[in-house]
């Protein structure tokens, strides 16, 4: 089965490959793929075929066929699940970091779904599926690297409910993140619109053109503590946007520590010395992932409406930067 793509060029100031830059704009399109297109003569540019080496211009129309990957069973995977808290209509969980949520393209095993059907089935319990068996019931989600508190829905219902409540933001979302440098404002509040990024469509980025789409992101942020070039610093999600967080503290000149996506990995808003630069290169070696966790959750119970609140401490890896730090 091929799927076929329609990309224009916008007004780029750096000239760029076919084939890097189809990876970049085309969900799970590996340059290998790409460019077995391109010789195959799937791709065109301006109706005209190209090699993969073609340096794209401001304004250049693509038209692409790849073919779509066959669509996997999700099985029940006999996963170590930390919950936190559970009844009859929810699931509360700890998601470490590494853990992909939902199966998608290269992920169909080793996910919190496959865990938690695995889990529900050995209860003999029942996952909602409002929004497909292959969610299980998991009402939002965390990214990849992202550590902290999922709840997962066991009836269409509570599902629901939980959903509106997410919709409206009335969850309690609160995070903890290491941070390069130190801010100004001990505390404030970040709002821009968020939008996907024209140079990669896997990234999100802040918009400033009126006439481009984009939602406004909303954070509120606090300082809690200081270190030589790093700060521990509590956020509080007004909306939930994807990568929110990562890219307003980006944005801002203080990105999330040991965020490859969104320049988590290169010193930032710092000075640099001999001792420090040792530093950063040990704290970076241990912390692989962007320091991010989801500690606080909370929100209306779908069907008793009693007040939750949970905590989660944070995991040993940031507990670790932040002891030496």
């Amino acid at each position: 089965m091929q799927k076929n793509y329609k990309l224009s060029v916008p007004d780029i100031k750096e000239r760029m490959r076919l084939d890097k830059y189809i990876t970049r704009f085309i969900e799970n399109a590996s340059r290998t793929k790409v460019q077995k297109a391109i010789n195959m003569g799937n791709v065109v540019v301006n109706g005209n075929f190209v090699k993969s080496n073609y340096m794209l211009k401001p304004w250049d129309e693509i038209e692409i066929e790849l073919p779509v990957p066959e669509k996997q069973d999700i099985l029940p995977e006999d996963i170590p699940l930390d919950i936190v808290f559970e009844d009859e209509y929810l699931l509360l969980v700890n998601k470490p970091a590494g853990m992909v949520t939902h199966p998608a393209y290269k992920n169909y095993s080793g996910t919190l779904v496959n865990a938690v059907m695995h889990y529900a089935l050995k209860k003999n319990d029942s996952l909602s599926s409002l929004n497909g068996f292959e969610r299980a019931g998991i009402v939002h989600r965390l990214d990849k690297d992202t550590s902290g508190l999922l709840v997962i829905a066991k009836d269409e219902d509570t599902h629901r409910r939980l959903s509106e409540q997410f919709f409206r933001h009335t969850i309690q979302r609160e995070y903890n993140a290491i941070i390069w440098g130190t801010l100004k404002k001990k505390s404030g509040t970040i709002e821009c619109r968020l939008g996907r990024d024209k140079k990669d469509r896997k990234k999100v980025a802040v918009i400033t053109d009126e006439d481009e789409p984009g939602k406004i992101a909303i954070t509120d942020y606090e300082i809690i503590k200081e270190f030589d070039f790093l700060s521990l610093i509590r956020l509080v999600l007004k909306t939930g946007r994807t990568h929110q967080i990562r890219v307003h503290l980006s944005s801002i000149g203080h990105p999330v520590f040991g965020d490859e996506t969104y320049g988590g990995r290169t010193p930032h808003s710092i000075v640099l010395t001999g001792n420090i630069k040792s530093r950063i290169k040990n704290f970076l070696e241990e912390m692989p992932r962007q320091a991010l966790h989801a500690r606080v959750l909370g929100f209306t119970h779908p069907k008793t409406k009693e007040k939750m609140y949970f905590e989660s401490e944070l995991p040993l890896d940031m507990k670790n930067i932040i002891s030496k730090a």
